[in-house]
């Protein structure tokens, strides 16, 4: 049942902790229940009445999972979290080499030692590690990443990857090519272990064409195989596969089981039907685990789609799927996923069209219960200049942090393998800076699993939709780029064998305005054909820098460099110099210089942690870092800043903000929870003059929160940063 953080119930929780003081006041066996208590006899009692047996057992999971965390250093965690982790270990590994352990006993033990170990912390704060989209992934042996259609699971300390080979994945990454229609069929379910959520291990084929299903079927045999996920049933001690699947002629989600989450997985149920569906099967689905330890599969019905539900599995084993719940009704919609951020459930879906490209649509909880009321459909922000970054919803991952809660997009990229893109897994960070969450399509970013922080990657390239691959047809209006007059379309056949390529003629051009941009030098390049045309790039501040392209009968690939750019957002044009056409692909701005650091204790409004009730914006020249917090016209609309102090002090803050409105506007200063005193903005007469405002506090030692809370219907000035004064002495 729980997957995740390993969060348990109350009940479980006693339970475990009953069968671990067992374990270590007595060697498990005949002198076990001399050292039992009543009360330990009553939770062994309620345990086997849910479905455990009470005889010796044969499980293959617990020596391997007590082998795999004996592998664990004491030095790498805090003695506070390693302490109950040593003990439920020591438990476990009596338990697994006792002959005579029950089924009850291998469960409880296996659960009290994957429920301390998912509650090990760091003893450091992490690393980055750094996530490239648009290539093809490999695992640490160097060996192909296959993984569609799955999810990634957190059991213990350790995230497992599950997925599905197919045969067109491996004709595609070795010829991309060409489109590889109907390339469906199953090759295995590989499962891949990772601490960082950036290398990946492959671990086993948990199923093959081999493994045997219902009638006396193989895997092999079924018509299709895919969108899955994976939990642990705490009553039964197993990890439980749902999968959809055709087999015999008909629809359902096939259920696996096996006693790792790496063993080799048997045969558990097949169900045809989920009660409140109107057709047999799904139409798409994923596994969503809850803060509370509770499993439901995200899904839509299988005929149109246009409906959304939430049903939970069976607590018992997890092998049934209860009646579902609607939560959504409308246009049809596939990639059913869900994630929880900030205590709201979002379920995103992407449009219906066979596995191309789209923007998220997302229906977000209106209460605290996951089956309970969504609001109306919306577009996710930050998927519509290039449809996700040129994927379709797969599944999420939420990181809760040290430091910061992040959620991570995984998109599928494989449209049946239809020639759009390099690359089949595209993982982007999505953050709640606002009201909502935001889509941030980056090419490269870097992610450290300890803290929850993300940043981008050294070799971003800010332009979105470079490749023209987002549309999946021919169009007249390229997706991410506003046309300027003339002739505009995508036309077949892009360098190095892509699919699509730009193409603009008559005079005419396009233009993509890139938000957010950090100040520093970059490198444009791309690939050319054709007709003359010209590359423009605008900064914040005006300037402008222009890449000429001179005809040429074949790709040429061309590139303009020491591009300086303010901070802000920067406009690209591409332009035709006369009635021929100039085509051009793989356009990338990529950022070479380093850039200035930004001074000790700055902390900028538009980076996590920090947060906006409102919009991060660049459309104000002067401001530092990547954006501002424009907060929405309202009372209680406000930034907030989190704030680290080694120890307890009176701080200075400077509050630099930018207000080109008449009148000041009032805010309260909150520290902490409590109003530290009233502040006044007022006007700095126009919006790209900022100033900053000095105030003194009182800081606690480590986390503190300092947020500015406007108590006037016009809300806050454009807030840039916060900068705390270091200590003296």
């Amino acid at each position: 049942m729980r997957q995740r953080s390993r969060v348990l119930s109350k009940y479980w929780k006693s339970a475990a902790a009953a069968l671990l003081s067992v374990a270590l006041a007595a060697p498990l066996s005949a002198s076990t229940a001399a050292a039992e208590t009543p009360a330990t006899r009553r939770q062994a009692t309620e345990l086997q009445d849910q479905g455990a047996a009470t005889g010796p057992v044969v499980d293959r999971g617990l020596k391997y999972l007590v082998s795999d965390y004996q592998t664990r250093t004491p030095t790498k965690y805090t003695a506070d979290s390693w302490k109950p982790f040593a003990k439920a270990l020591t438990a476990a590994a009596g338990v697994a080499d006792d002959t005579s352990a029950t089924a009850w006993e291998v469960t409880a033990a296996k659960t009290a030692l994957m429920t301390s170990a998912a509650d090990l912390k760091a003893a450091d704060e992490g690393t980055f590690q750094t996530i490239t989209n648009n290539t093809f992934w490999n695992d640490t042996s160097g060996n192909p990443i296959y993984s569609q259609g799955g999810g990634v699971f957190k059991f213990g300390d350790t995230y497992y990857w599950y997925g599905v080979r197919y045969t067109g994945a491996e004709l595609y990454r070795a010829d991309p090519t060409r489109k590889y229609d109907g390339n469906v069929g199953f090759v295995s379910i590989p499962v891949y272990s990772s601490k960082d959520l950036v290398n990946w291990k492959f671990e086993n084929n948990v199923a093959t064409r081999s493994t045997k299903i219902n009638n006396g079927a193989t895997l092999g045999q079924a018509g299709w195989v895919g969108r899955l996920g994976v939990s642990y049933n705490e009553n039964t001690g197993k990890y439980v596969l749902a999968t959809q699947a055709y087999v015999g002629g008909g629809h359902g989600v096939l259920l696996l089981q096996g006693d790792s989450p790496t063993d080799t997985f048997d045969y558990g149920y097949f169900q045809t039907q989920i009660t409140n569906s109107p057709t047999t099967g799904t139409g798409d689905q994923t596994v969503f685990t809850d803060e509370d330890g509770k499993d439901y599969l995200i899904f839509s019905n299988r005929e149109g789609r246009s409906r959304g539900f939430v049903a939970k599995f069976r607590e018992s084993d997890s092998l049934r799927i209860e009646p579902a719940v609607q939560i959504r009704s409308g246009a049809g919609r596939e990639g059913n996923a869900m994630f929880k951020l900030d205590g709201t459930y979002y379920h995103a879906a992407s449009d219906l069209h066979g596995w191309n490209t789209s923007v998220n649509y997302v229906n977000e909880s209106t209460s605290s219960n996951v089956q309970g009321s969504y609001s109306s459909e919306y577009v996710l922000a930050g998927t519509e200049m290039d449809y996700s970054h040129v994927t379709q919803t797969g599944f999420f991952v939420t990181v809760k942090g040290t430091k910061q809660n992040t959620v991570l997009y995984a998109g599928d990229r494989w449209a049946d393998f239809a020639w759009n893109g390099i690359g089949y897994n595209q993982w982007v960070p999505i953050t709640k800076t606002g009201a909502r969450p935001r889509f941030h399509s980056v090419s490269q970013w870097q992610f450290n699993a300890t803290t929850g922080e993300w940043r981008v990657g050294p070799a971003n390239n800010y332009i979105l939709n470079p490749d023209i691959q987002a549309d999946r047809v021919i169009v007249s209006g390229v997706r991410g780029w506003r046309n300027l007059g003339g002739s505009v379309t995508n036309v077949n056949g892009g360098v190095n064998g892509s699919r699509f390529a730009l193409q603009v003629s008559n005079s005419g051009g396009v233009e993509q305005r890139v938000e957010s941009m950090p100040a520093g030098t970059y490198t444009l390049s791309l690939h050319a054909r054709g007709s003359a045309g010209q590359v423009v790039i605008t900064g914040a501040n005006g300037s402008q820098r222009t890449l000429a392209i001179p005809s040429s009968s074949g790709w040429t690939k061309r590139e303009l460099t020491g591009i300086e750019l303010p901070g802000g957002a920067a406009t690209v044009t591409v332009r035709a110099s006369g009635s021929g056409g100039v085509t051009v692909d793989q356009l990338s701005l990529v950022k070479t210089s380093a850039g200035t650091p930004a001074p000790p204790g700055r902390y900028e409004a538009e980076t996590a942690p920090a947060r906006c009730r409102g919009t991060i914006d660049s459309n104000q020249a002067g401001y530092s870092g990547s954006g501002f917090c424009n907060g929405d016209s309202a009372v209680g609309a406000f930034a907030e800043f989190t704030v680290d102090s080694a120890t307890a002090r009176t701080a200075t803050l400077g509050i630099r903000f930018a207000h080109g409105a008449t009148g000041a506007r009032p805010a309260n200063l909150v520290v902490n929870g409590a109003t530290a005193g009233a502040l006044s903005f007022e006007s700095t007469g126009a919006w790209t003059t900022w100033t900053t405002k000095t105030v003194t506090v009182s800081l606690n030692a480590g986390t503190n929160t300092i947020r500015l809370d406007p108590t006037a219907a016009a809300g806050l000035p454009n807030v840039d940063h916060l900068d705390v004064a270091a200590a003296t002495g």
